[in-house]
């Protein structure tokens, strides 16, 4: 066991949402290391569909991604980097009247609550956005800032700028046990113990047993979210693709490749650190595809693949302070849609470690929602 390891901050997890918030606590002169037990982007930070999508939020979420996408159009320039991001619209593919119908609903909501940047399109708008999209299709819904970034580029951007700030990374270094000594956590390792005043759960697919481990328990599972990418094709469509009621995330990247997701599962091995494809699922979501681009039935799929996800029975991740432990702070379970948040996640944990507080509403996303009230 080597010598301990100090520092005022032990962030558990090297995803896009911890190296996210060593970036923004070494910003602010905190002493930071962070502990990975693979390497950084490994999991679904490094290999999720890139997605960078206000569209469609929970309104739950809604403030914290509005915040992020602004951050997201000068992030490059902020981490003197290239993620990987393009801001090329998202649209919300309606297949019917039923489809147009809860827009309507979705709208009128929105604007309730003072939201505006959800804009629906009828069809000749669609068309004209999409050309090459299906003929029954009725409309649809557009954000004009989302677009798609690199997940592994973005992540690994946020890492080397929280490095070059003096955060420590420490890969291949799985948690093996968690303790509360005096007013430091101590977090042991096969080959390391590092000491912190602060201790926050980035832990991904893992974050219920690190939070198990800090003290809360969440009913999270976790799961493998399955994705395609075709060789080069004739370019046909500029916006990112999304679906209103049917399982579709469609991109064309610039190279002609489609990336097609849509968020079908296959199987996932935690403790064995690996999954496998359902093929069945990723025939179904080939079949979406060519449903609403039928130009898509002249594709070949290069590659599939699939990351390891955790996710909460509300589909909202866990993001706040420890319900039961001082100092200690989870960001983990984002449901296969948290990759867009990472810039602002990063800030509200930093919030929390600093200053004690955030300027977000939090109260829905907090580790101990499931739990029963006792009267």
């Amino acid at each position: 066991m080597s010598q301990l390891k100090t520092s005022d901050v032990l962030i558990i997890g090297g995803g896009i949402q911890g190296a996210s918030a060593a970036y923004h606590l070494a910003q602010r002169g905190v002493c930071v290391a962070v502990v990975e037990k693979d390497t950084v982007s490994r999991h679904a930070s490094g290999v999720n569909a890139g997605g960078v999508r206000l569209l469609g939020r929970h309104v739950a979420e809604v403030e914290l991604s509005l915040e992020s996408m602004r951050r997201w159009h000068q992030l490059d320039d902020e981490l003197d980097a290239d993620t990987g991001f393009r801001a090329r619209s998202l649209i919300n593919i309606a297949a019917d009247e039923k489809d147009l119908e809860t827009l309507a609903q979705r709208e009128v909501q929105m604007h309730q609550l003072g939201y505006f940047h959800e804009v629906r399109l009828d069809q000749p708008e669609l068309r004209e956005r999409l050309p090459f999209v299906a003929p029954h299709c009725v409309g649809g819904v557009v954000s004009e800032s989302d677009g798609y970034a690199i997940p592994f580029h973005a992540t690994q951007a946020f890492c080397h700028a929280a490095k070059r700030l003096g955060a420590q990374f420490y890969e291949g270094q799985q948690v093996e046990q968690i303790r509360r000594v005096g007013d430091s956590w101590l977090v042991t390792t096969a080959t390391e113990r590092f000491q912190a005043e602060h201790l926050i759960n980035c832990a991904g697919a893992w974050g219920d047993l690190v939070s198990v481990m800090m003290g809360d328990n969440v009913p999270m599972s976790y799961s493998a979210p399955m994705l395609m990418i075709t060789t080069r094709m004739p370019h046909f469509a500029t916006p990112v693709v999304g679906a209103v009621s049917r399982p579709l995330s469609f991109k064309q990247f610039e190279n002609g490749t489609v990336l097609i997701g849509g968020g079908a599962k296959g199987f996932a091995d935690r403790t064995a650190n690996r999954t496998r494809l359902d093929y069945k699922l990723i025939a179904n979501g080939a079949k979406n595809a060519i449903d609403f681009f039928p130009i898509m039935r002249t594709a070949s799929v290069n590659r599939m693949w699939s990351g390891l996800e955790g996710y909460m029975p509300d589909n909202l991740p866990v993001l706040g302070k420890s319900a039961r432990a001082e100092k200690a702070y989870h960001a983990f379970a984002f449901s296969a849609h948290g990759f867009q948040l990472g810039p602002v996640v990063g800030e509200v944990l930093a919030d929390l470690v600093t200053t004690g507080e955030t300027r977000f509403d939090l109260e829905p996303l907090r580790v101990n929602r499931y739990e029963r009230k006792v009267l």
